[in-house]
């Protein structure tokens, strides 16, 4: 992806904080922010946020003109007007010319993204999952994501997030699969970004239990074979053994036979 001359995305941030009374310095308990909002040349792209304590409440994109709740319940208890969140990302195009102006035209840093691919659940040959990829340190917010299963572009059951921000100004985002996993698919989660030189490729696959070879299990079973046949051979050496103790005649000398005679007669005459 090439980097257009006349990319600079204008960014604003409108933050409450919320502390404990009391002397000293302030604390913030809770944080709640209005943005990032930005919008950029490059395809007319922009994107309005709320977070509250670093997460994302809701967002509005500027091409589907809506408002996305990052969990569905939130919608339930608040509300958001759309124009609010598109008369934002105006402001901040209103002003983009004089950004650029100020920034003499200097291009904005591309920062390579960083890709993990996971699945949601543990993998099960046949049963639906979800597989996810993380794309992150995205700058600027400008990206492409493609889901692959073996070779081939997959365009049913995939899902994506808006931009979510982080503290250093870079940006992740979350793309979802829904799929069935078998032995013989694979996957791969293709990014494009400005910040790569070429497109990045993050594969996955079932991770299944390696069987053991043929040779491994006739040694297994040639082994316990070996033993058994020498834990027999020992036991009947054994049983022969006592058996022949046992029968054997018991062998007393002479003097022990006359002293036990002279017994008897004492014995006798008293």
């Amino acid at each position: 992806m090439a980097v257009p001359a006349g990319l600079v995305p204008g960014l604003l941030t409108s933050m409450t904080l919320l502390s404990a009374h009391g002397a000293g310095a302030i604390r913030a308990d809770h944080k709640g922010s209005y943005g990032p909002a930005f919008y950029q040349s490059y395809d007319a792209s922009g994107q309005f946020t709320h977070e509250f304590d670093g997460e994302q409440l809701f967002s509005v994109d500027l091409k589907n003109r809506e408002v996305v709740w990052r969990l569905p319940e939130f919608g339930d208890f608040t509300h958001f007007d759309l124009q609010n969140g598109l008369v934002s990302i105006a402001m901040i195009r209103a002003h983009l010319g004089v950004l650029v102006e100020r920034s003499n035209r200097t291009r904005a840093t591309s920062v390579p993204p960083r890709v993990t691919v996971l699945p949601k659940s543990p993998v099960e040959l046949g049963k639906p999952n979800v597989l996810i990829c993380i794309v992150d340190n995205i700058f600027p917010p400008v990206i492409k994501v493609t889901w692959l299963r073996n070779g081939q572009t997959v365009t049913e059951g995939v899902a994506q997030t808006s931009f979510y921000s982080r503290p250093d100004h870079l940006f992740c985002k979350f793309h979802y699969l829904t799929f069935v996993p078998w032995a013989d698919d694979v996957y791969d989660c293709k990014v494009e970004h400005w910040g790569l030189d070429e497109p990045l490729l993050k594969h996955w696959e079932p991770q299944l239990p390696t069987p053991l070879p043929d040779t491994t299990e006739t040694l297994v079973c040639a082994l316990g074979l070996a033993i058994g046949l020498v834990g027999f051979v020992v036991g009947t050496v054994l049983i022969i053994t006592g058996t022949w103790v046992s029968s054997a005649p018991r062998f007393v000398p002479q003097g022990v036979q006359r002293v036990t005679q002279c017994n008897s007669l004492n014995q006798q005459r008293f």
